[in-house]
Parts: structure tokens; sequence; C-alpha cells
């Protein structure tokens, strides 16, 4: 039975390759694994194998098929026993990756931890079927077993009982290596960070280089891209659309709520916002037009135009039935507008109101007449206090003859005060 061997890159990195009488033939420059995982199961998870060594042989690099290679250790020290000095194949070679180069000393996501972290060393193991990458090593040990001393801290702690922390993440957590200074393809790459929120991947993306960071950002599916894209701050979000194709953004832009575009758009150069605002499509185009036009401090600067309109006559079933159909984002929903066949702004109804009702009746049998919103040229400083003292979750905007315009939520106007430091207390205006 073939002993299981546990050990590190930091002790292979440099380690001995005999041939089958122990004659040294060269030593390990890097270690091959397959990148694409596809069919390779250890513990009833994907992980990468190694498939190769890579060395110099007659001062020519060599990457010896990891088949005819056997592992060993003798008294804590790794090496290995070549049966055949074989190469391995070209298209083995274009899907490996090599651990040293590409992963160590690199930034990786820990998907469960939400973070970016660098990888001081990487655990690998070596069983009957293979030896396979098992986890990454980001704590002080593996940095200290790096530049060969950790053996020597950890018997100096052990006189006061004392150990260095280990910190591993699994493979299964890790995602999205730092492709700055090389170029892989990111194996299941969407399949993982689609399972993060789009806030905590946003602050994750930011964290990364420009080269990095784009390719990260190309490896989400459409959907995602934007809800991330939303999340991020203006520098990030310039960068990205900066390094994509105008009809790319475009398609972008289009699944963003039209504020959070003329927020992006403020960030650009003004060529670059007339190519993007021409490439979508008229109606997107055209609400983002209207609100680059107000000033900063002006309350449409900060409004959303995607809000929910309906009719007094409309029963609380059929808007249920229209909501379904929608399926709107929650911060949407915070109240329901009822206008008059002019747009007119003439009453809200809440969300409980709707839930609790009985279906047969009508919206305006519910709503609540008593209005309190906001001139699109109002000053932001003026919101503050209204959203407090009233308890509003969203506030209309209209225009000074009473048509709706859209709504400022609740969560603008505190990313107002946090970020942009627009929002201040002072007076109120309500209608």
């Amino acid at each position: 039975m073939t002993p299981q061997i546990t050990f590190y890159a930091s002790q292979v990195i440099g380690c001995r390759i005999n041939n089958q009488n122990g004659a040294r033939i060269s030593s390990v420059t890097d270690i091959i694994v397959n990148a694409t995982q596809t069919g390779i199961v250890f513990n009833e998870a994907p992980r990468p194998q190694i498939v190769g060594l890579k060395t110099k042989i007659n001062g020519n690099v060599r990457i010896l098929d990891y088949r005819y290679i056997k592992i060993e250790n003798k008294k804590n020290i790794i090496s290995f026993s070549c049966e055949q000095i074989k190469d391995l194949s070209k298209q083995e070679i274009e899907n490996g990756l090599p651990l040293a180069k590409n992963i160590l000393d690199r930034q990786i996501v820990d998907i469960n931890g939400r973070k970016l972290v660098r990888v001081n060393d990487i655990r690998l193991v070596a069983i009957a079927s293979g030896t396979f990458v098992i986890a990454v090593d980001i704590g002080t040990e593996g940095l200290l077993r790096r530049l060969g001393v950790a053996a020597i801290v950890n018997k100096t702690l052990h006189v006061f009982r004392l150990a260095l922390p280990t910190q591993f993440i699994l493979w299964d957590d890790v995602e999205a290596f730092d492709t700055t200074n090389f170029n892989i393809k990111l194996s299941h790459t969407s399949s993982k960070l689609q399972r993060l929120h789009p806030s905590d991947l946003a602050d994750i993306i930011e964290e990364m280089g420009a080269h990095s960071r784009t390719k990260v950002f190309e490896s989400l599916d459409e959907e995602k891209a934007a809800d991330v894209l939303e999340e991020m701050e203006p520098y990030a979000q310039a960068q990205l659309i900066e390094s994509m194709s105008i009809g790319k953004a475009a398609d972008l832009l289009e699944k963003m709520p039209a504020d959070e575009v003329a927020d992006l758009l403020d960030e650009l150069e003004d060529d670059k916002v007339e190519l993007l605002l021409n490439e979508m499509e008229k109606e997107s185009s055209e609400d983002v037009r209207e609100l680059l036009e107000y000033e900063d401090q002006e309350v449409g600067s900060i409004m959303t135009t995607d809000f929910l309109s309906f009719r007094k006559t409309m029963t609380i079933e059929e808007t249920l039935n229209e909501l379904r159909i929608q399926k709107p984002e929650a911060d949407t929903i915070y109240s329901l507008f009822i206008t008059d066949e002019d747009e007119k702004l003439i009453a809200t109804v809440s969300l409980r109101n709707l839930v609790v009702s009985e279906p047969s009746m009508t919206l305006g049998e519910i709503m609540n007449p008593h209005l309190i919103s906001v001139f699109d040229e109002d000053k932001i400083n003026t919101l503050a206090e209204i959203i407090s003292k009233y308890d509003l979750l969203a506030i209309p905007v209209t225009d000074p003859g009473n048509t709706l315009l859209g709504m400022v939520v609740i969560d603008d106007i505190v990313e107002d005060l946090m970020y942009k430091g627009k929002t201040k207390k002072g007076g109120r205006s309500w209608r």
C-alpha cells in the first residue's frame, strides 16, 4: 500500500530528482498541475493533480511527465525518483498551471471568507491515485516555511507552549487568481464567484490590480456583472468601462438603473459618454441624458427613474399580478405611486397595505393621499431630515407641475451622506 505523503510546494522547489539508481538528474524548478480539473477528484471534490515537474537538464528546460516519477519522503526530506526521463505532452503543458510561478505570492479570492488574500505556500498530498493540491497556506507559518525558519520558530515557541497559527484555505474555496503578470484561463471562475453577494465581490475586485480586475469581471455573466458594477467605487467603475468595447459596455449599462449609470458616466470623458449613450437603446439613453442635466446638488441627480405607478381604479389582485410580471427590484417597491391619466402624482400605497388588503379592493380604497414629496430641482441637503422625520424608505420626486419623475430611496441618501458628503442636515421641503 502506497503511504500518504503530505508536503508543501516550498519543500519541493529546489529538491532533487534522482534516477532509479539514486544518482541526481536535476532539481525541481516548478510543479505543473492540470488546471482544467476535469474528471480529477480527491476526497469527493475536484482537485488539481500534478502532471509534471519543471526542471533543467544539460542547460535545457524540460517538463518531465509525472507518471514516470515517484515521490519519496525520507526523514522529512522530499525527493523524486524518475523511472524514465520522458517529457510531458504539448497538450498537457498547455492545459497545465505552474504552481510556483502562478500561485505562490499571488493574490487569490477566498470564496468562503469573501476576501482577497496572498498565498504563502501550497499544501499537497500524494496518495496511490496521484498527487493533488488540497489547500493554500495564507498564514505566518507558510511564510516562515518559505524562508526555511518555520521549524526553528516552532521549536522555540514550543518551549513556551505556543505554536505558530495556521491559516489554510481549501482549494474548493480558492478562486480568481491574480493574473496581472501571467496569462491563464480562470477555471470555473463564474460558478464560484456567482455565489458571492455583489457587494462582497465588488470589494474584492476593487482590491485587484487593473488587469486582474478586468479579467475577473469579464468572467461574470452579464446580470451579475451589472449588479457588481453598481456596487463598485467610481474609479473602479470607470476603469472597467474603459477596458470594454463600446458595444459591450453599453449592453451592461442598459441593465443598470439610470441614476447609477448617470453617476458612472460623470467619471468619463465627454466623448466617451456620448459614444456610450448613442450605443445604448433609445429609451435607456434618454433616461440617463435627463439625469445628466441635473446639477450635482439637485435631487434629480440622485433620483431613480425606475419606479412603479398605478391607477387608483386597479384592484389589489390586479396590482399583485402586475408586480409578479414586472419582478421589480426590492427598493422600487418601498412605495407604490398612484397617478392620474396625466401622470400627476395623487397618492402612495405602502407594500404592507397592499399585501394585507382584500384582493377585490381597489388601490383608491387603501391609498394615502397625504403626499410627502420633493421637486427634482430641490437641494439634496433637504432630503435627510424629511426621510428621518417621516420614517420614509423612499420619497417621490416630481416637477413643479406635480408630474411624477422618479423617486429617491434611502440607500442613495445614506450613500450620499457617507461617500459624497453632499447631504447635510438642514431645512426641509415637502408638500
